[in-house]
């Protein structure tokens, strides 16, 4: 398996505008994407730092993952994402080496991506991402 970058951090916040003059106000970054996801109860808003991203991730419904998360931990960084080539090739590789899907299959993300999540505690306590992007081919 090959990881191509880093392709995001996500962190959980309450509110995205609230959050928004930090990152887009006071430090720079530009809005890349702003989405929402109904089948997650969440509303993103993807911000361009250099060759990666920052994603800001909200509730939009009581018992998303989001909601539960900032209810147990507090508003801060959710998970961390990798560009990977081959979503398929990478979820096959974590299941042979103990590294514990959240899902059976990779799922539907934000600008139409395939994504996998693999259980913090078979990764040293972090919520990773694994992120297919669309080829431009596509």
């Amino acid at each position: 398996m090959k990881t191509i970058k880093v392709d995001h951090i996500g962190i959980a916040v309450k509110n995205i505008s609230e959050r928004l003059k930090l990152y887009r106000d006071f430090l720079g970054l530009k809005i890349a994407e702003e989405e929402e996801i109904p089948n997650r109860g969440i509303r993103i808003c993807m911000l361009e730092v250099g060759d990666s991203r920052i994603e800001l991730l909200e509730s939009i419904c009581q018992d998303s993952e989001i909601s539960k998360f900032i209810e147990k931990k507090g508003e801060g960084i959710h998970h961390i994402a990798f560009e990977v080539k081959d979503i398929e090739n990478a979820a096959q590789f974590a299941k042979e080496n103990e590294l514990r899907p959240l899902s059976e299959t990779p799922q539907s993300g934000a600008g139409n991506s395939k994504v996998l999540f693999l259980h913090p505690k078979t990764a040293g306590g972090v919520l990773i991402e694994l992120v297919q992007r669309k080829s431009k081919e596509d």
